[in-house]
């Protein structure tokens, strides 16, 4: 990306932000930080030794700082070793839904294209086949659609085109509205609808009009071949070959690597610059985020169709439900984020003024790691050295 496109604020921004993170050198701290800090790094050092994980790369945000960070263990381990750096790109799976393809929707909400609650068909009409007519745009991102969790790839089919059509087969499994069922599908319509709206791809819009604005330069979709040393390799293909700045997700894959539901690389550094900017932009500070406040404080509240769900999700966001490991057990329910398949995840607590940014590549080389109880604590290690406490 062009560093020329970015606006001199937000370079400012940028560098503030970055003069903030205290000192570290393969992992290990400087000064008081350390001794702050010291059960979150004692954490993830047993995940890396359990095997949870063969690296992580963390950054923990408070009050408008980095106030944490740093990176362990190894990015590789075939078809060689390679230690983790803070400048790994990593593939961010379904973050992408949250810091990609929700906020572009909500752009376009911003600007009166459409109401949550218009019916996609009305913007899609082949879309409404197969029962899902009454199907909305705020079903979409809050996942009450009651569409299946994925397009089926048992057949063999490959394409943008291809999938779109899956999609317009695709029937509800569920009654629309009235249950949360996380679904992928959801986000491949969304990022339909942003590239009908835009007439863009969904790559060339984010670059333009998320990632550029914020100063996310060594991010996006389809990553350039001068990338490739930096990004971790996930796992083996159907055919062998190490996936490596070739995006994860099967079906995300075979739609040539730009979906609404996943796609996006990105590092660590780029990740604080979205998240200090969204924190900011909720505070109602300067920001170079690209929506308005009451549109993210609406993206970031409950906004399911039913009132009385126990399943909370905002806007793409993540509150209350079974995906929010990487809450804890300290960060209150008004908090929230997102995870990523491959290992990805970032929290939120507005009250506090706080973030908590956890990059593996569990994946890697097999698929067999989890780092579910990895993200669930090391959010209450670092609420805890924050100075929260559980509220009820």
């Amino acid at each position: 990306m062009n560093e020329h496109h970015i606006p001199e604020s937000v370079r400012l921004a940028r560098r503030t932000l970055l003069a903030s993170a205290p000192l570290w050198l393969g992992g290990c701290a400087q000064g008081r930080q350390e001794a702050r800090f010291a059960d979150v790094h004692r954490r993830i050092r047993r995940a890396i030794a359990d095997r949870q994980t063969l690296g992580a790369v963390v950054a923990i945000g408070h009050g408008g700082q980095v106030v944490y960070h740093g990176a362990f263990g190894l990015r590789a381990v075939v078809p060689q070793r390679l230690p983790m750096q803070w400048e790994t790109r990593f593939d961010m799976a379904s973050l992408t839904k949250v810091l990609i393809t929700a906020p572009s929707v909500m752009q376009f909400w911003e600007q009166g294209l459409f109401d949550l609650d218009d019916p996609v068909a009305r913007y899609w009409p082949a879309f409404g086949a197969n029962g899902k007519d009454g199907i909305t745009i705020r079903m979409l991102l809050t996942h009450y659609s009651g569409l299946p969790p994925d397009l089926d790839l048992i057949e063999t089919w490959s394409g943008r085109e291809a999938a779109l059509q899956r999609v317009i087969a695709a029937a509800p499994t569920a009654t629309p509205g009235r249950n949360f069922v996380y679904s992928d599908i959801n986000f491949i319509t969304l990022g339909v609808l942003v590239e009908q709206w835009s007439g863009m791809s969904l790559a060339d819009y984010a670059r333009e009009h998320i990632l550029l604005p914020l100063g996310m330069t060594e991010s996006g979709f389809l990553p350039p071949e001068a990338w490739r040393a930096s990004i971790a390799p996930t796992q083996y293909d159907e055919h062998g070959h190490l996936l490596q700045g070739v995006v994860h997700d099967p079906t995300a894959r075979r739609m040539g690597g730009v979906a609404g539901h996943a796609g996006l690389f990105s590092d660590a550094r780029d990740t604080i610059f979205y998240a200090q900017a969204l924190l900011d932009r909720l505070a109602g500070r300067p920001s170079a985020f690209p929506l308005k406040q009451a549109t993210l404080r609406m993206m970031t509240t409950p906004q399911q169709p039913r009132t009385d769900a126990t399943d909370l999700r905002g806007l793409g966001w993540d509150i209350a439900t079974h995906f929010s490991s990487p809450r804890g057990d300290i960060f209150p329910k008004g908090s929230f984020g997102h995870t990523g398949f491959t290992g990805t995840s970032l929290w939120f607590d507005p009250l506090s003024d706080s973030y908590v940014m956890l990059l593996t590549n569990r994946v890697h080389p097999d698929g067999k790691r989890s780092v579910v109880s990895l993200r669930r604590d090391v959010a209450t290690l670092a609420a805890k050295a924050l100075g929260l406490e559980k509220t009820v």
